[in-house]
């Protein structure tokens, strides 16, 4: 739309309502319209369907507050095809187009209708939408103890950045990409559906880029981003699990037009260990004791992760299977706290008796007096 167009226009008088109409009654007057006149209601009536194009036009700045606001201001300025300037005998009323000429471009007047119609008036609106990188994702594998303790790893990553032969810009080098004509460079391109809701999304002729590439780089191919690789020092945290997916922020593709960057994902992957298991934030050993130490009672040593051992009683008469609690000897959680060590007893049968050792255990048998453990036996 040119600035006299805009100058000319009076979106009120095309949907039928007062200046000062409430967003309800410029909605239900819009959606009549829209009704009465929607091409898919009167295919290949071209009055109807420029009648629903000039609604729609006047529904889009009428119905943002914003845009409303500084559309009501130019018309304040603007009089039918004129500027108004107050004086003692009058207004002088001055050509729209030979006052934006002379004014050095309309002096700040093409950024108030840039604002509304993205790149009308005496200066052009290329602002781009910021666009976020791209999420990447990477695996590690660590041992069972880091994965307990927390640890720091080195990962390196491929990810897509700013192509350094064109700096980002896709072109050739010695030449620049043009404004899209479509959207006008600003990456997003509206449409109307079923005539009444607008929707916006990636302008289809730039992919939302808001340029167009007319000479290609040779080594991105226009599209402005080239693979990259980099090592990055990524902190893996105490307590996670095997297979557990860790988000990092901020540490995937740069982002493009000032967008943010995307994340890092990294998928843990925990190498078993011959003593220790988890069972969520508890970590779980077996602990082999003989027969006699299960009958009698006795203390053993249990292992610690990392090194070291704990006393633990074994009380008299406990059977296999059993299983003790070690407090605070677990995985730290994330709130700082530790879960336990669960010693879970293994009871040791000999094996390779001699003579003797038979001849006690018989003595044994008959002074126990045991019950029959198994009860569904017949006496």
């Amino acid at each position: 739309m040119s600035t006299k167009d805009f100058a000319e226009k009076d979106y009120y008088k095309v949907l039928g309502v007062s200046k000062d109409a409430k967003p309800e009654e410029i909605k239900k007057a819009f959606r009549k319209i829209a009704r009465d006149n929607h091409p898919d209601s009167h295919p290949g009536d071209k009055a109807a369907e420029a009648r629903f194009k000039e609604a729609s036009e006047a529904n889009d700045v009428l119905s943002d507050p914003k845009k409303r606001k500084e559309y009501d201001q130019a018309r304040s300025l603007f009089g039918a095809g004129g500027l108004h300037f107050p004086r003692s005998g009058g207004a002088t009323n001055v050509n729209v187009e030979d006052f934006l000429r002379t004014a050095g471009n309309g002096d700040g007047f093409g950024d108030l209708f840039g604002n509304l119609f993205g790149a009308t008036g005496g200066r052009r609106t290329t602002t781009r939408s910021a666009r976020r990188g791209a999420d990447i994702e990477g695996e590690t594998t660590i041992d069972f103890i880091d994965a307990v303790n927390g640890t720091t790893v080195s990962l390196q990553m491929v990810s897509q950045e700013p192509c350094q032969a064109c700096r980002g810009t896709g072109a050739r080098a010695g030449t620049v990409p043009t404004v899209c004509p479509t959207c006008q460079g600003s990456g997003m391109h509206a449409t109307t559906a079923g005539g009444v809701f607008q929707m916006t999304e990636p302008c289809p002729d730039c992919h939302g880029r808001g340029m167009i590439v007319d000479d290609p780089c040779q080594v991105c191919h226009g599209s402005g981003r080239a693979r990259s690789t980099r090592t990055m020092q990524v902190r893996i945290p105490a307590g996670v699990e095997d297979g557990q997916r860790i988000r990092i922020k901020g540490k995937g593709s740069p982002g493009e037009n000032g967008g943010a960057s995307g994340d890092l994902y990294v998928v843990v992957h925990v190498r078993p260990d011959p003593t220790f298991g988890r069972d969520g934030s508890n970590l779980t050993v077996t602990v082999p004791v003989t027969f006699s130490e299960a009958a009698l009672g006795a203390e053993v040593e249990v292992p610690k992760l990392g090194g070291g051992t704990v006393r633990l009683r074994i009380p008299e008469g406990t059977p296999n299977g059993r299983t003790f609690r070690v407090r605070g000897r677990g995985v730290t959680r994330s709130d700082g706290s530790k879960g336990d060590l669960l010693a879970t007893v293994d009871v040791v049968v000999p094996t390779g008796l001699d003579a003797a050792s038979r001849r006690a255990l018989h003595e044994f048998a008959a002074a126990a007096h045991e019950p029959n453990p198994r009860s569904w036996e017949v006496s």
